[in-house]
């Protein structure tokens, strides 16, 4: 499902113009592809803010009366404040096969005394524009140190296919190192004492 923005063309640019359109409660866009000319417009800033909390959101923009679907390719934030600068949209098709990075949410637990490393936080798939997953989710409940979940280990939904590597390394389980420096210090304790005598 695609949120529904409500658009309007802009003919001015340039960091000024942008700063008043933010303070308006606007944020800029520009939509592109299919060799079409880019659009510039302005998105209302609370509901695009909601509508992009997920990766690779699917939106329809009403330009006018003129619906566009597009996904949300990149989004520009204030390094400090994380409010949206600027948002790149791409012009999408019902049907249509794409390619995006989908974030790799880790659950479970591996086994006790392991260390958990994911490699890798996103993976490319390609999909429908229309059925693009927000999350892909790997299990690493029980796994013992030395196991590995490569990129073809991870399920994919229906009609998804995997783009990246298939052996990519997704998450690493590791031996957690053992903490030998206790009884170092410990042994180091009467030393010192000794040294003090």
């Amino acid at each position: 499902m695609s949120e529904k923005l409500a658009a309007q063309k802009r003919t001015e640019f340039g960091k000024g113009y942008a700063r008043r359109a933010r303070a308006a409660g606007k944020i800029p866009a520009v939509i592109y592809g299919h060799g079409a000319e880019p659009l510039h417009v302005n998105l209302p800033g609370h509901d695009t803010t909601i509508a992009v909390r997920v990766a690779n959101a699917l939106l329809t923009i009403d330009i006018e009366g003129e619906e566009h679907l597009a996904l949300v390719k990149d989004i520009q934030r204030d390094p400090v404040r994380q409010i949206i600068e600027h948002i790149d949209l791409l012009t999408v098709r019902r049907g249509e096969k794409v390619q995006v990075d989908v974030p790799v949410h880790v659950t479970g637990e591996a086994a006790p005394a392991t260390v958990v490393n994911q490699e890798a936080v996103t993976l490319t798939v390609e999909a429908e524009a229309t059925h693009l997953p927000s999350a892909l989710e790997v299990s690493i409940e029980g796994r013992e140190a030395g196991q590995h979940v490569h990129a073809s280990d991870v399920v994919l939904p229906k009609n998804v296919a995997l783009v990246t590597e298939a052996e990519t390394i997704v998450v690493n389980i590791s031996e957690a190192v053992a903490v030998a420096e206790e009884p170092e210090a410990e042994a180091a304790a009467p030393a010192a004492e000794a040294a003090a005598e």
